[in-house]
């Protein structure tokens, strides 16, 4: 059964106007991500407009870092609980942000809505169920719905480069929106891979904190074959060349998962054993070999991300 968590958003109207402007200085970078998938269903829901409002902890006691700024917006579509659960207690634990400034919306759960961006710092896009590239006749009727919201979201976000940060499913999303080719020439098993930095990727203020070479954990069905003739090139792997971009000067990309460590990656393991990525029986195979590295820098985007944007 799905419990509703005090951080996330409904129809609640405490609505604030500020323009935007970029805290920092220098170009962001826009990185796409596709990863571990999950099923969902649908949940039909009424469409209100969305404000972030004041929601409280929600029972979190991990200790406030900001103070008031407008919330970050995560918009998941994973449908298990425990994999969504997980991946929202992730990006909690690494941005260091309570559940009353990283809100939550579950799109597998209920329509988007309209969204007001001038009452957020930004927004995060995590994975799930779906592949951008799938033929409309393989896509059921909520994910033509989310990516139908995505789309018209993307119009709004680009147009004011407004800041976003696309992990895993984002890779489509963006990617699609902004004309570039999705498909899955360049998938990559669940497990880590080393990733490198492009030039541009190096000098990305939003990448600033990480070596040129890193670990990250990967596991995704589709990938960027061709950027969007416009988004700037931050980052690759052996097996897939566009592991990051930007478009504009703040909305990313990350084709790797900036928010998984070991932890979450077992999760997932466990809750999408019987989903397609791998054999079942080598489910402790893999989250031994995962063990093996050192996946410790992709969760200091988030760390930036939070640190570059929050506005009041």
């Amino acid at each position: 059964m799905y419990v509703r968590r005090a951080s996330e958003v409904g129809g609640r109207d405490s609505s604030r106007s500020a323009d935007w402007a970029p805290a920092g200085r220098g170009p962001g970078v826009p990185a796409t991500s596709s990863g571990i998938l999950s099923g969902s269903t649908g949940m039909s829901a009424g469409s209100t407009e969305i404000r972030a409002g004041s929601t409280g902890m929600g029972g979190s006691a991990r200790p406030r870092r900001l103070r008031g700024v407008k919330p970050f917006l995560l918009l998941g579509i994973r449908g298990e609980d425990a994999a969504a659960d997980n991946e929202y207690e992730s990006f909690l634990g690494f941005t260091g942000l309570d559940e009353s400034l990283l809100q939550r919306i579950r799109l597998e759960q209920r329509p988007l809505g309209p969204l007001r961006l001038d009452d957020w710092s930004g927004i995060l896009l995590v994975g799930g169920p779906f592949n951008a590239s799938d033929e409309d006749s393989v896509k059921s009727a909520v994910q033509r719905r989310v990516e139908d919201e995505l789309a018209h979201l993307l119009d709004d976000v680009v147009g004011r480069d407004f800041p976003f940060l696309g992990a895993c499913y984002g890779i489509g999303i963006v990617g699609t929106h902004e004309g570039g080719t999705v498909d899955r020439t360049y998938s990559e098993p669940i497990g880590r891979t080393w990733v490198r930095l492009t030039p541009e990727g190096c000098a990305d203020p939003l990448l600033a904190d990480l070596p040129e070479e890193f670990e990250a954990f990967v596991g995704h069905k589709e990938a960027i074959a061709g950027l969007p003739p416009h988004a700037v090139h931050l980052a690759s792997s052996p097996d897939c060349p566009v592991q990051a971009f930007r478009v504009g000067t703040n909305v990313y990309a990350t084709q790797f998962h900036p928010e998984l460590d070991i932890g979450g990656l077992c999760t997932r393991i466990d809750v999408y054993k019987h989903a397609g990525y791998f054999e079942p029986h080598l489910a402790e195979s893999i989250k031994d070999m995962a063990r093996q590295g050192k996946v410790f820098e992709p969760p200091k985007i988030l760390q930036r991300f939070v640190q570059r944007y929050a506005r009041a």
